[in-house]
């Protein structure tokens, strides 16, 4: 399977909510790879905490591919090489988690026929050695989302799903909505290369990060109040723009550990040290299962 993750604007949680995604499927057995599509700003690898990628490579990552200067792009094996001892100790029958980083500085860039093409290549081989396959793309109408709805196009008999991500405000809402409903966003720019509309519209959903709870501790009664009557008012923004929950695929509560420090969340995080809560690491289990549900992906 292959995942395109994607959002309108930064700081909406995609890259970190998809790298704690890719690493629950990993420890649920599959097999994951991980591409850091974010041209303009390649940091995945400080997700999970390995020092030779936490800004890409020098050298010989995606862009350097892409570009045609190497074979292969760089792999890094996670588990292998991540400085966090809580991420490196898993069960024995985990899957693999293998990163595939972006080059430092290197930049945004538009894609030629050739660069779509040793795209498309590349994820053809990559779907044949691993479970599922995570695109995180750089935000908004970039010529990293152009690249990979042009190569997916070529990708034909591969189940591909795409991830639209935002924050549970009425900026983000009308912007993920427009990403995917507006002028020359996924929908409209799909169809000028050949996509059915509707097809390409049923293998999306959107997630919504960073959601407050109105009944967690230290909220005041009107505080509370006051979220509880804007999440209406959001629920029928969304609605209205296309974003409802018919294209819902799940949500992710509000965490510190990731306001503070984006990273991975792991069982010791949860269990031993009780820095994270136990909410967020079961939203992102449960998004890895939901992305192999077809039922969850059934047109309502």
């Amino acid at each position: 399977m292959l995942v395109f993750a994607t959002s309108d604007k930064g700081g909406t949680g995609r890259s970190v909510t998809t790298s704690n995604v890719a690493y629950q499927s990993a420890l649920a057995g599959n097999d994951v790879c991980y591409l850091d599509f974010d041209f303009g700003s390649p940091t995945a690898g400080s997700v999970f905490d390995v020092d030779s990628g936490r800004l890409g490579v020098r050298g010989g990552g995606l862009h350097s591919y892409l570009l045609g200067n190497v074979a292969e792009p760089h792999r890094i094996d996670v588990f292998a090489e991540t400085e966090r001892d809580s991420v490196k100790d898993r069960a024995y029958d985990a899957g693999r988690l293998i990163l595939m980083p972006g080059d430092i500085g290197v930049g945004e860039f538009p894609s030629s026929p050739e660069q779509v093409r040793r795209c498309a290549t590349l994820i053809k081989r990559l779907i044949v050695e691993f479970d599922i396959c995570f695109v995180d793309l750089s935000a908004g109408r970039s010529y990293a989302l152009q690249m990979a709805l042009a190569a997916a196009k070529q990708l034909n008999g591969v189940k591909t799903r795409w991830l639209v991500y935002h924050r549970w405000t009425k900026q983000h809402v009308i912007a993920a909505a427009a990403l995917v409903h507006g002028d020359h966003g996924i929908l409209e720019a799909g169809e000028d290369l050949g996509f059915d509309r509707e097809e390409l519209l049923s293998s999306l959903r959107f997630v919504r990060t960073a959601l407050v709870d109105p009944s967690r501790p230290g909220l005041t009664s009107q505080q509370a109040v006051w979220i509880t009557e804007w999440d209406g008012k959001l629920q029928a923004i969304a609605q209205a723009e296309g974003a409802g929950p018919l294209w819902l695929l799940h949500t992710v509560p509000l965490d510190p550990v990731l306001q503070w420090r984006e990273q991975l969340i792991t069982a010791h995080d949860v269990n031993n040290i009780g820095i994270a809560n136990e909410r967020t690491a079961d939203a992102f289990k449960r998004l890895s299962e939901l992305l192999l549900d077809d039922k969850a992906w059934e047109v309502r």
